[in-house]
Formats: C-alpha cells, sequence, structure tokens
C-alpha cells in the first residue's frame, strides 16, 4: 500500500508540471524579500518558441505580463498562492524599481565577458539572472532623473544596455520562457533576508568599463 501511494505522490508532482518549484520560489520573493511579482504569459504551446499573447511578433515569449498586467504585481501571498496555484508553471515576473530592485541587462555573451572582467577588476556584484540571449545585473532602485544623469556624463554608453526601473519588469528563476530556462548566473547568498544588491552607477561605470576595455562587441540586441 506504501509503495502504491508512493507511486501516485511522484505521478501527481510530475503531473503538477513543477507546480512546488514555482509556487516556492515565488512566496521567497514576496514574503522573505518583499519582492512585487505577478505571473507572466506562458509560452504558446503549439510552438515554444512563441508566445500566448496576442502579438504574433512578441519577442520576449513567455516573459512578461499580459493577464495580469503589470500594475498587479504584488507581495501579497494570498494572492500569489492563487496564482500559482491557478497556473503553476507560470514565469515569475519581478516589478522592478518602487522598492524591489531595477536591473541592467545586456546580450548574454557580451555579458559574459563583462562579469570576467569585472571578477577580475574586483567589482561586487549581486545576483545575475541570466537567460539565453540576454543577462540582468540587479540593482538598487533608481529614478528616471537619475539615470538620465548618468548616461548624460558619459561619453559613450553601448546601445545594448537595457534599464529596466520603474514600470519596467524581468523574469526570475526557475521560469520557463519561449526563449528557454531563466536561471541564476549569480544566485542570491541563503537566507531570509533580501539579497544585497549594488548602485545602478557602480554597475554602468563598471560595465561600461569593461566593456571599452576588453574590446567586447555588444550587438544591439
Amino acid at each position: 500500500m506504501r509503495e502504491i501511494l508512493g507511486r501516485r505522490r511522484r505521478l501527481l508532482s510530475k503531473r503538477n508540471g513543477g507546480k512546488s518549484e514555482m509556487l516556492s520560489a515565488a512566496l521567497t520573493f514576496t514574503t522573505a524579500w518583499q519582492w512585487p511579482v505577478l505571473p507572466g504569459v506562458a509560452p504558446d504551446p503549439q510552438g515554444r518558441a512563441r508566445c500566448a499573447c496576442p502579438d504574433p511578433e512578441c519577442t520576449v515569449p513567455g516573459a512578461h505580463p499580459f493577464d495580469p498586467g503589470l500594475l498587479a504585481a504584488t507581495t501579497d501571498e494570498r494572492m500569489v498562492r492563487w496564482w500559482w496555484t491557478n497556473r503553476p508553471a507560470a514565469p515569475i515576473v519581478l516589478a522592478t524599481g518602487g522598492q524591489a530592485p531595477c536591473a541592467v541587462s545586456l546580450p548574454a555573451l557580451a555579458a559574459s565577458r563583462a562579469l570576467a572582467a569585472l571578477d577580475h577588476m574586483g567589482m561586487r556584484l549581486g545576483p545575475v539572472i541570466a537567460s539565453p540571449t540576454r543577462w540582468a545585473l540587479l540593482v538598487k532602485p533608481y529614478s528616471l532623473e537619475q539615470l538620465g544623469e548618468l548616461l548624460y556624463a558619459k561619453d559613450f554608453v553601448p546601445g545594448s544596455l537595457r534599464f529596466h526601473g520603474e514600470g519596467g519588469y524581468v523574469a526570475l528563476p526557475p521560469s520557463e520562457t519561449g526563449l528557454g530556462q531563466i536561471r541564476w548566473e549569480r544566485a542570491p547568498l541563503p537566507g531570509s533576508a533580501a539579497p544585497w544588491v549594488p548602485d545602478v552607477e557602480a554597475v554602468v561605470d563598471a560595465v561600461v568599463e569593461a566593456l571599452t576595455r576588453t574590446g567586447v562587441s555588444a550587438p544591439e540586441l
């Protein structure tokens, strides 16, 4: 009898499509770290490189909010449990800015080389999110005015850098999107407190210097 029950539990776990993993991650982000999240659009089951949203040309399939919209992002545990109980495989989307971290992202190959250069420089980084196409470095919240002054003061900023601030979003691990798995390239340290993240000025200065000094080509993607 125990063997039968154990087999049923394993089968149910598989049928849940990773429900416990996604829900557990979403609850860590919200209840432990106070990061507002919401479910993203699932990839189109008829073609995982496509998105289930109405836009046939969607460039981030499955990795963005749609229904509900971004303004629904919350840290409310009951809402998060309801969402991922009903949509167990939905990607986890972080609404950046406000009290939540912001992010600076760049193409994956350039990001890999830039991180190696930053490590050599002794630059302290916070968590880094990796997708097959782009990596995102989490930073402290910043305002549009702060970002504008920072970029204006620079002679050159690679056009492939993207800034995810107030009103923006990034998909969080362990989400599965139409472009592939979202993972931690630099995982947060274990513990209940929200991860430490650096200032945006330090990250942008270091990334631009690393890309310029090492001659890394960051394509406009």
